[in-house]
C-alpha cells in the first residue's frame, strides 16, 4: 500500500465512521417515522432532502475552511492558521440568519413547492417539522464549520466523536419524542442532539495544539479579507453539492407525481444507500484535505493521489453494489413499511448498481480537485449533470423507481466523461493549474 493511500485511509476511516453515525441515526429516525404511516414518511424525507441542500450552502464555510487550514498546516504558518479560523467562523455568522429565519417565515410555501401543491398528504406534517428543523440549522451550520477547522488541522478522530455524541443522543430522543409530538418530534431530537455535540466540539477546539499555537500568532488577514478568501475557496464546493442536492430535490418531487408509495419507498431506500455513498464522500473529504495539505507544502502530488482514491472509491462502489443487490428486500424489510412500499424500494436498490459504480469514483477523485483549486470546473460538470439527469428523470418515470435509476445513472456516466477530460487537461501542465488556485486562494 503507497503512502498516500495509508494517509487517505488513515484521513477517511473517522470520518466514514462520522457520516455513518448520521446516516444511522436517520436510519433509526425513519423507522420510527414509519411507523406514523406513509404520509408521515413521505413529509421527514423531503425535509432531510432540503437539510442535504442547505449543507451544501454550509460547506462554502465548512470546506472552504478545511481547505485554507490544511494549507497553512502544510507551510507551517499559524498566522494563515488563525485567518482561516476566522474567516470560516465569520461566513458562518453570515448564512445563518437568512437561512435560519427566511427558512422558518416560508415553510408553508416551501412544502407545498417540494410536495406539488398544499393539497398533498404529507403537507401540514412538512410544514410542521421544518418549523423545527429550519431554525436548527444555526446549529448545524456551525457544527460543520467547527469540523472543518478540525479537520484542516488533520483531526479527523474528534468530528468522529462529537458525531457519535450527538446521534447517540438522537437514538435516544427519538422514540421519546416522537411518541410525545409525532413528526415534529423527530425534528427536535436531531436539534437537541446536535446542540450537546456543538458544546462540546467548542471546548475540544480549545485543546487542539495547532490550533492553540494559531490563537498565539497574529493573523495573516483581517477578518473581512480571511472571510472573502474563505467564501472564494470554498463557493465552488459548495455550488458542486449544492445543484447536486437540488437536483435530488426535483427528483422527489417528479418521484411524488408517481405516488405516495414511490415516494416514501425512495425516502427510504435512499438512507440504506447513504451507508455506501457516505464511504464514497469520506474518500473524498480524505483526497481534498491530503491533497490541500500537501499543496500547502510546495509538493503537487495530485495524479499520485488521484489514482490512490480511484482504486479506494471503486473498491467501495463495487461492494456496494454487490450488497445492495443481495440484501435489498431484507433492508427494507427492516424498516416495518407496508408490502408495496417495500417492494417498491427493494426494485430500487436492486436498480442502484451502475449508478453507484460510477459515483464512486467520480466523488473519490473530486476530492483532489477540490484540495487543489480546480473546484469550479467540478462545479460546472456538476451543473452539466443535474441538467441531464432531470429531463431523463421525467421522461423515464413512466418505468417507475426503475426508470429513475436508469436516469440516475446515464446522468452520472455523463459527469464521469467529463471528468476524465478534465483531469487529462490538468495532466498535460501538472504545476501551473494548482499554482494559479494557490495564489488565487492564499
Amino acid at each position: 500500500m503507497s503512502s498516500h493511500r495509508r494517509t487517505l485511509v488513515r484521513l477517511a476511516r473517522p470520518v466514514y465512521l462520522e457520516l455513518l453515525a448520521g446516516v444511522a441515526a436517520g436510519i433509526i429516525n425513519m423507522v420510527w417515522v414509519a411507523r406514523l404511516g406513509g404520509d408521515a414518511v413521505a413529509a421527514v424525507a423531503v425535509a432531510t432532502n432540503v437539510e442535504n441542500l442547505l449543507l451544501g450552502v454550509v460547506l462554502m464555510a465548512g470546506s472552504g475552511t478545511t481547505v485554507l487550514v490544511a494549507r497553512a498546516r502544510g507551510a507551517d504558518d499559524p498566522g494563515a492558521v488563525r485567518a482561516a479560523v476566522r474567516g470560516g467562523a465569520a461566513l458562518c455568522a453570515l448564512l445563518v440568519p437568512p437561512v435560519a429565519v427566511g427558512g422558518y417565515l416560508l415553510r408553508d410555501p416551501l412544502a407545498a413547492l417540494l410536495l406539488g401543491g398544499p393539497d398533498h398528504p404529507a403537507h401540514a406534517l412538512a410544514t410542521a417539522y421544518f418549523a423545527i428543523a429550519l431554525p436548527g440549522t444555526a446549529v448545524f451550520f456551525a457544527t460543520h464549520v467547527l469540523d472543518g477547522v478540525l479537520k484542516g488541522a488533520g483531526d479527523t478522530r474528534t468530528p468522529m466523536r462529537l458525531a457519535f455524541l450527538a446521534n447517540g443522543l438522537i437514538l435516544v430522543l427519538d422514540p421519546l419524542l416522537i411518541h410525545a409530538h409525532g413528526v415534529p418530534g423527530a425534528a427536535l431530537a436531531t436539534v437537541t442532539g446536535r446542540s450537546v455535540a456543538l458544546a462540546a466540539g467548542l471546548l475540544a477546539l480549545r485543546r487542539d495544539p495547532l490550533l492553540k499555537a494559531a490563537r498565539a500568532a497574529r493573523a495573516a488577514l483581517p477578518t473581512a479579507a480571511a472571510l472573502r478568501r474563505t467564501a472564494a475557496t470554498g463557493l465552488p464546493m459548495a455550488v458542486d453539492f449544492t445543484v447536486r442536492m437540488a437536483g435530488a430535490l426535483a427528483l422527489v418531487s417528479v418521484i411524488a407525481r408517481i405516488g405516495v408509495t414511490e415516494i416514501a419507498a425512495y425516502g427510504i431506500a435512499t438512507k440504506a444507500m447513504y451507508v455506501a455513498t457516505m464511504a464514497f464522500y469520506a474518500v473524498r473529504q480524505a483526497a481534498a484535505i491530503h491533497s490541500a495539505h500537501l499543496l500547502g507544502a510546495g509538493r503537487d502530488e495530485r495524479r499520485a493521489v488521484g489514482r490512490q482514491a480511484l482504486l479506494l472509491g471503486s473498491g467501495l462502489g463495487l461492494g456496494a453494489a454487490g450488497l445492495l443487490l443481495a440484501g435489498a428486500d431484507p433492508v427494507m424489510r427492516a424498516f416495518g413499511t407496508e408490502p408495496d412500499v417495500a417492494a417498491a424500494g427493494t426494485l430500487f436498490l436492486r436498480c442502484l448498481g451502475p449508478y453507484l459504480l460510477l459515483m464512486a469514483g467520480y466523488i473519490a477523485v473530486a476530492g483532489v480537485f477540490e484540495g487543489t483549486g480546480a473546484g469550479p470546473r467540478l462545479a460546472r460538470i456538476t451543473v452539466a449533470g443535474v441538467l441531464v439527469q432531470l429531463p431523463l428523470a421525467y421522461g423515464l418515470s413512466g418505468w417507475g423507481l426503475g426508470g429513475i435509476c436508469l436516469a440516475m445513472a446515464l446522468a452520472m456516466a455523463a459527469q464521469c466523461a467529463a471528468l476524465g477530460l478534465l483531469y487529462r487537461r490538468t495532466a498535460t501542465d501538472p504545476q501551473k493549474e494548482p499554482e494559479r488556485a494557490f495564489s488565487r486562494s492564499g
